[in-house]
């Protein structure tokens, strides 16, 4: 049926005729690359994709590619559909590659990152898993191997679809300047990151403590390492922090550490009474390492009490200190207690040169 209204042409556009049923056809074409962009997107596609045992990262850029990739698409079908001509093959204005081949570039640059992401997986849970080599160093060398796959298939990618990296020289000139400096951060965490995962000085389960953040080290990342603290608390950190920040690890090497516990006892305690008492404290907690064994000094002479150290020796640091700490402390008051041992408050003495001080007793009840 033919209706010149619907046909005919309603106005021009850049030299093309517009319809009402080219209207039409670019309203619903675009339409539904929104609706395709958003369900893949969407929760349903994440958990599909998650049943093939990708990593949660990947599924996130695989996802939000082919979203993008999808209103692309039909934002493209959609002025074609308009009656605006824009082929496929022929070259963009102003950029040497076509909309084929950026498509082809999305689709090798998402099996790049899979590529990278399954070689990971591969050499850490499978390939080294009967090394004998440490499983840190293991996870270590299945990082930078994946990171090493990642910029050379991009690099490969770009060449092979036509977008060579002699052309991007003077556009990186240009604003390379101005991009370096917002990049400077994200480059050094990134070598850092490789640093740190070349020489080790933390691995993952390490108990650490830099730029004020104490915690157990969760992931060591291409830009940042999460530290897990006490209180369950995640905090990403910069890879740059271990490298220009000094840095404590309580688990480097020997996982033993020695804690001190002051105490004060009361002037007129049996000293030796109080050295028996603390050791016993020391020995009874089921997380004191028995070798070296607790020991006990005797600090100074204070304003009101005695003052001792006890010392012990365990691997908690790297699990729940101040847990531990308090146990002793527990411990201690009790063994104390049991022995008579005062813990003294605080005592200052008065001395009067001159005058009368009048003291009266207040009355009973």
């Amino acid at each position: 049926m033919n209706l010149p209204w619907l046909n005919g042409p309603l106005f021009d556009l850049a030299g093309h005729h517009i319809s009402a049923r080219g209207i039409a056809g670019f309203v619903g074409l675009f339409a539904l690359g929104l609706i395709v962009a958003k369900i893949l997107q969407s929760a349903f596609v994440r958990r599909f994709l998650s049943r093939f045992k990708l990593d949660p990262k990947f599924v996130a850029i695989i996802t939000t590619i082919l979203s993008v990739a999808a209103l692309v698409f039909f934002t493209v079908s959609a002025v074609n559909g308009l009656g605006i001509p824009l082929a496929w093959s022929a070259p963009l204005p102003g950029v040497p590659i076509s909309l084929l081949q950026i498509f082809l570039l999305i689709g090798l640059l998402i099996f790049v990152f899979w590529i990278s992401s399954r070689a990971k997986r591969f050499l850490f849970n499978r390939f080294l898993a009967h090394s004998g080599l440490d499983r840190s160093l293991q996870y270590a060398i299945s990082q930078i191997a994946s990171n090493v796959i990642l910029v050379v298939g991009i690099f490969i990618v770009l060449q092979n679809t036509g977008i060579h990296l002699e052309a991007l020289t003077i556009f990186a000139g240009a604003v390379g300047v101005g991009v370096g400096f917002g990049l400077q951060n994200i480059t050094s965490n990134f070598i850092s990151g490789l640093v740190i995962l070349a020489e080790r000085p933390i691995t993952i389960g390490d108990r650490v403590e830099v730029a004020g953040v104490t915690g157990q080290v969760q992931k060591i990342r291409a830009r940042s390492t999460v530290i897990l603290t006490n209180d369950n608390i995640a905090t990403i950190v910069p890879n740059q922090k271990f490298i220009d920040s000094p840095v404590t690890n309580w688990t480097y090497g020997d996982p033993r550490v020695r804690f001190r516990i002051p105490i004060g006892v009361a002037y007129g305690s049996d000293v030796e009474k109080v050295r028996e008492a603390l050791i016993a404290a020391g020995r009874e907690h089921p997380k004191a390492l028995r070798d070296p064994a607790p020991g006990v000094f005797l600090k100074q002479f204070g304003e009101s009490s005695i003052d001792f150290e006890l010392v012990v020796w365990s691997e908690e640091m790297s699990h729940r200190p101040s847990r531990f700490k308090s146990d002793l402390n527990f411990g201690i008051e009790k063994k104390l207690r049991e022995a008579g041992i005062e813990i003294p408050n605080p005592q200052r003495d008065l001395h009067i040169r001159s005058g009368v001080l009048k003291v009266e007793s207040a009355p009973a009840g």
